[in-house]
């Protein structure tokens, strides 16, 4: 009896101590996720931002996807084919359900499409399917797309697109949906807790197969140091946004990795070109005379980034190493800040606990030396976007920005970004709109790079923008977890697992 209650005792505290550890959870049935800010939207035909985006991925399926290597690959749709130069042919699966048991169909695929075409639904990500005139069901497995013109970029933008239930939307209306999303995807929403965490739920009737975890939380946390320390603790077994100054405490750390990854995501910095000081284009052309790129990415990155001179990066189509940024030169930004009066001048820089602060404030330090009085304005990632994404007035002087279009095309960068009349852009330039048009319209690869070169020089003289760095992602996660990122930055659950 003595030895068995040591016995027992000793389990006991094993098991006291895999709690304490958050081992055991591990070895449960829960896969919690540190996020540096919450969703702003669950529907994924509105906000297209990074925590949305790594949520809502989860609880839906897309048209199309891509595969580990980068390439467009089937998803919902199983082929297609191109009738002519503007009308494309989809086959869809015939054995998906969403989350309540419907069968999804073509009908929902091509209301899919045609809700967020349309402007009543105010999307953000509507610059980027705009050129789709239509999407009409020929059968129950099949469907038609219609654009505008030839669009090139076309299945690298349908790569985002999620398919939406069309009797529920209809049914619960677009602001309900948003808070009760349904979608096919691997796992269903349970709970959302806004500002807290989002719960999911395994959904054993996924077509691929049974998902990994039975439950996913969410957690938001902006705080970088507590994000570092739920790893180090067990109360988090992936994190995202890990500062490039913690990486190496995460990479040698017991229980602990850093994953790692090269992406077609951007660092830029918004230039307000209709409001306050930087309307002005001396102003703007001073600051990017001001910023030090390669300095940021050496001190602030770790080397986990690279210096670029526009707003693209190399895995984008239409990026090109031809167009020269501006050379890192302090008294040439203080004199064009002295010539255009501006000395002094308060620019507004908006940010969110999404964007690392001491980049936010280096770049403040780097544009006080040289005469501007920079005020730093931070929000929640909502509010931001809301500001940023709103009238030009009421959208600060400047902002930094992390955009990926997951379409590796520069029709999804800087067409949304720059051409006028679409929400980001606070900039005109109809030669620059003539351009971008013009390459949205044509399949001729080789006349599209020469008309994106020409709108990178315009973007260089105008400065709306600048291009700083290419975002290299970095994951903490425990040890215990399998998973390789990707370029496009899916955080999609389904591809994760405990290793054995």
């Amino acid at each position: 009896m003595r030895r068995m209650t040591r016995g027992l005792t000793s389990a006991a505290v094993a098991v006291m101590a895999l709690v304490a550890t958050g081992a055991l959870a591990q070895t449960k049935d829960t896969l919690t996720i540190d996020l540096p800010g919450e969703a702003a939207t669950l529907d994924p035909h509105l906000q297209w931002n990074t925590e949305s985006y790594t949520i809502y991925r989860n609880i839906f399926d897309n048209l199309l996807t891509r595969d580990a290597s980068g390439e467009i690959v089937p998803q919902i749709a199983t082929k297609w084919t191109y009738d002519d130069d503007t009308t494309l042919t989809f086959t869809i699966r015939d054995d998906v359900t969403f989350q309540d048991g419907s069968k999804l169909t073509a009908e929902d695929v091509a209301f899919s499409v045609n809700r967020i075409i349309d402007p009543a639904l105010k999307s953000p990500q509507l610059s980027q399917f705009d050129q789709i005139v239509s999407a009409e069901v020929v059968d129950p497995t099949t469907v038609r797309l219609k654009t505008k013109t030839a669009y090139p970029a076309l299945l690298a933008q349908l790569v985002k697109l999620s398919i939406v239930p069309k009797s529920y939307v209809e049914k619960v209306g677009d602001a309900e949906f948003n808070l009760k999303p349904l979608g096919s995807g691997p796992y269903k929403l349970t709970e959302w807790k806004k500002g807290v965490e989002t719960d999911l739920a395994a959904y054993d009737n996924y077509w691929r197969g049974k998902p990994p975890f039975p439950r996913v939380v969410f957690r938001a946390v902006p705080d970088v140091s507590t994000r570092i320390a739920d790893l180090q603790t067990g109360k988090a077994d992936l994190a995202r946004e890990v500062p490039p100054d913690q990486a190496a405490t995460l990479k040698d750390g017991t229980d602990t990795q850093l994953l790692s990854a090269p992406t077609e995501r951007v660092g830029y910095l918004y230039l307000n070109a209709q409001a306050g000081p930087t309307k002005d284009v001396r102003v703007r052309q001073a600051i990017a005379y001001a910023i030090d790129r390669q300095g940021l990415v050496d001190a602030l990155l770790e080397g986990y980034g690279k210096p670029v001179n526009i707003v693209g990066a190399e895995p984008i189509f239409g990026y090109t190493a031809e167009v020269e940024g501006y050379p890192y030169d302090p008294d040439k930004a203080a004199a064009l800040i002295k010539e255009a009066g501006a000395e002094g001048a308060t620019v507004e820089f908006l940010t969110s606990p999404s964007y690392s602060r001491a980049l936010v404030e280096a770049i403040q330090q780097m544009l006080t030396e040289v005469g501007l009085n920079v005020q730093i304005s931070s929000s929640d990632q909502a509010t931001f976007l809301k500001r940023r994404q709103g009238e030009a007035g009421n959208a600060g002087s400047m902002a930094l920005g992390q955009w990926s279009c997951a379409c590796q095309d520069a029709d999804g960068i800087i067409f949304p970004l720059f051409r006028s009349g679409g929400i980001w852009a606070k900039y005109e330039n109809t030669s620059y709109n003539a351009l971008v048009d013009e390459a949205r319209s044509i399949l001729d690869k080789d006349k599209r790079l020469a008309l994106y070169k020409q709108a990178y020089e315009i973007l260089r003289e105008d400065v709306p923008g600048i291009g700083l760095y290419q975002v290299y992602a970095l994951y903490g996660a425990s040890k215990k977890l399998e998973w390789q990122p990707t370029a496009n930055e899916a955080m999609f659950v389904m591809d994760m697992s405990w290793k054995p």
